[in-house]
């Protein structure tokens, strides 16, 4: 009997080693998945996945590779511009793996590497640059980054899709002068909108002047309509204004 008991849990135990064997064989991957294989320490030339994959224990060592894009934020950047302006400046790339293979065998860590080479970049490019430029051409600045980075990191296997220049923290002096040069260009804008209006009415009232001088009942009536104007501003019915001789001689014409 005790016998029995021993075979009983020697083969209970030979089973469970048995299932643990072969459950470690099998791996899901996930359709974003794939997963390369090293096979007494050889990388096999086809990454595997997605779906059931089979390994052999202590033969194969399987290392997932996640194939969608990665959002990283780089960390402020202290940036002297090419016109000698200190800067913060962060940004933000967009990468996915397009190789496995070699995302695992040419570099260790690709997600360390491609964020260290993205601030050394960010610092390169942007101190090539005047602050104006990074201000108003930051999509060329942009499309420059992404074109080194997506350059460098290819040979690991990865494309850098996007690179956008998210913040840039200027120095206090340097936000209020170009608060005071916005200021002084608002300013010189409207000075130039005052003095084209001004020029337009000047055109316009010389040539009035032209038209009522070449007929002169045009010019007196336009002085009668004056001095009603000027009367009814000032709330008085009685008005005292000089009278000219040459109203009285227009309409001595207009008789004859």
């Amino acid at each position: 009997m005790q016998s029995l008991i021993e075979n009983s849990e020697s083969y209970l135990i030979f089973f469970v080693l048995v299932f643990m064997f072969l459950a470690s064989m099998v791996k899901i991957l996930n359709e974003y998945e794939r997963g390369v294989v090293f096979r007494l320490g050889k990388a096999l030339p086809n990454p595997k996945g997605p779906g059931v994959v089979l390994i052999i224990p202590l033969i194969d060592r399987m290392v997932r590779i996640d194939l969608r894009t990665v959002t990283f934020d780089v960390p402020a950047q202290d940036i002297i511009s090419k016109d000698n302006v200190t800067l913060k400046v962060n940004a933000v790339i967009y990468f996915r793996v397009t190789n496995p293979l070699k995302s695992v065998i040419s570099v260790e860590n690709y997600m360390y590497a491609t964020s260290q080479l993205a601030q050394t970049t960010l610092r390169s490019v942007l101190g090539e640059v005047d602050l104006d430029q990074l201000l108003m051409d930051r999509t060329t600045i942009n499309q420059k980054l992404q074109a080194i980075l997506d350059e460098h990191t290819e040979g690991w296997g990865i494309k850098v899709a996007t690179v956008e220049v998210k913040q840039i923290d200027l120095p206090m002096e340097m936000q209020r002068a170009m608060a005071k040069q916005a200021e002084a260009e608002r300013e010189r804008r409207a000075s130039v909108i005052a003095a084209e209006g001004e020029f337009q009415a000047a055109k316009q009232l010389a040539a009035a002047a032209e038209t009522m001088g070449k007929q002169e009942l045009t010019l007196q009536l336009r002085y009668l309509q004056t001095l009603k104007e000027v009367a009814s501003s000032e709330g008085n019915t009685t008005t005292v204004f000089p009278f000219p001789t040459e109203f009285l001689k227009t309409f001595a014409s207009i008789s004859k």
